[in-house]
């Protein structure tokens, strides 16, 4: 079975996406971002060592592409119904290793993705913590346990925190990662880009 690499994302619709970003930028900037974002990680995330999917939401923009954004010739796979343990629960329910990731962490790597499937051979999580509290990535050898997602507090500066504790299991950990949800948080990976350029 091929490892499964999810990519949650959101349709690019103008004030649905990047919310707190645009309380900085304005609700059309935000969107720009939110959009070369999404396309940065997802061409970096195509490998044939894995198979990718789209994670979408809402179920009603499953067939769009918005511009060529979402490829034509990725398979999707639509958020069921609830918050974000329940949608998360969803992904690990199945045998075999994946990971997931959001759009929110452009400097992610594929290398980064490569490692934490290597690691899951043999280890049973692994885990890309972000500076704000939360992480990036998340990957587990499935099917999780029933209510393993069920009090972490979602968005929290401890999000990471819970899902080590809730894990309750060695964890091999990916690199520490800024995600883009503000406009110094933007600037920094701006400014970073350029000088790696």
């Amino acid at each position: 079975m091929k490892p499964r690499l999810y990519i949650f994302a959101k349709a690019p619709l103008m004030g649905r996406v990047k919310t707190r970003l645009a309380r900085d930028v304005g609700p059309v900037h935000a969107l720009r971002i939110y959009r070369a974002m999404t396309a940065r990680i997802l061409r970096e995330m195509m490998d044939p060592r894995w198979q990718t999917f789209l994670y979408l939401t809402p179920a009603n923009r499953m067939e769009a592409d918005f511009g060529g954004l979402w490829p034509r010739d990725l398979p999707r796979v639509p958020q069921p119904d609830g918050g974000l343990s329940e949608r998360t629960a969803y992904l690990f329910r199945g045998p075999g290793p994946a990971i997931c990731i959001g759009t929110d962490t452009p400097a992610m790597r594929r290398a980064y993705i490569a490692e934490g499937f290597r690691a899951l051979r043999g280890h049973r999580a692994v885990i890309g913590p972000a500076r704000d509290g939360g992480f990036w990535a998340l990957g587990l050898n499935g099917p999780a346990r029933p209510g393993l997602f069920d009090h972490i507090r979602w968005s929290h500066p401890e999000t990471c925190a819970d899902m080590r504790r809730a894990l309750a299991c060695p964890i091999h950990e990916l690199p520490l990662l800024e995600d883009i949800d503000t406009l110094a948080a933007w600037r920094n990976y701006s400014h970073s880009r350029v000088i790696d350029t």
